[in-house]
């Protein structure tokens, strides 16, 4: 069964976040029939990025549902290009409580987290965000009463959150891991060059 994932790109997203869950998927879907495919959305048609990278999007958030799809996920930004004026959104923390009330896969990158905080999904459970500039940003999470921990990549249960833009195409692998299993994600892990154990090797 084919599983869809929605990417949700916030105003002043950053595109290498971006781009992983459509490279990583891509390369599962097209070169190893792994059942997985992507839409993108955002709250209009054509999302400015930072630095000013216009992207046009798949759907509107007044176009979606969590239900028609399996997983979420979400690249962060950058506060001054607009970042937390829609992630912090009122529609999109309600898209990302729908999601979890389902227990489907919410995976986020870096700041991204910052918004499933809010949304009070990681309410006592285990997460991280960006990690340098003395911890600012993790020390924001923690105000919302999740249990902060200085991992790359924080596992728990359905959310997966990670530290900082290096991490994303960690994230992206624990996602595809999630969808269609440890196997399928060794082998597009490996074919792409990301060689990190020796299972992998």
């Amino acid at each position: 069964m084919q599983k869809k994932i929605l990417v949700f790109c916030a105003k002043g997203f950053e595109t290498m976040e971006f781009s992983v869950f459509i490279d990583v998927m891509g390369w599962a879907g097209n070169d190893f029939q792994c059942p997985v495919s992507v839409d993108t959305c955002g709250f209009t048609k054509t999302v400015n990025s930072t630095f000013h990278v216009p992207v046009v999007m798949d759907k509107t958030i007044d176009e979606i549902a969590a239900d028609d799809y399996d997983a979420l996920a979400i690249p962060g930004g950058f506060e001054e290009f607009g970042f937390y004026e829609e992630a912090y959104d009122e529609k999109f923390l309600n898209l990302i409580k729908a999601f979890n009330r389902q227990k489907k896969p919410i995976a986020s990158v870096c700041v991204a987290a910052l918004p499933l905080g809010k949304s009070g999904v990681l309410k006592n459970r285990r997460a991280t965000t960006y990690h340098l500039n003395g911890g600012c940003r993790q020390k924001q999470l923690a105000e919302f009463g999740v249990n902060v921990v200085n991992e790359r990549v924080v596992v728990d249960d359905n959310i997966i959150t990670s530290y900082c833009p290096e991490t994303a195409p960690d994230v992206a692998f624990e996602l595809l891991k999630k969808l269609c299993g440890d196997e399928k994600m060794f082998t597009v892990r490996k074919a792409m060059g990301y060689v990190c154990s020796n299972r992998e090797t």
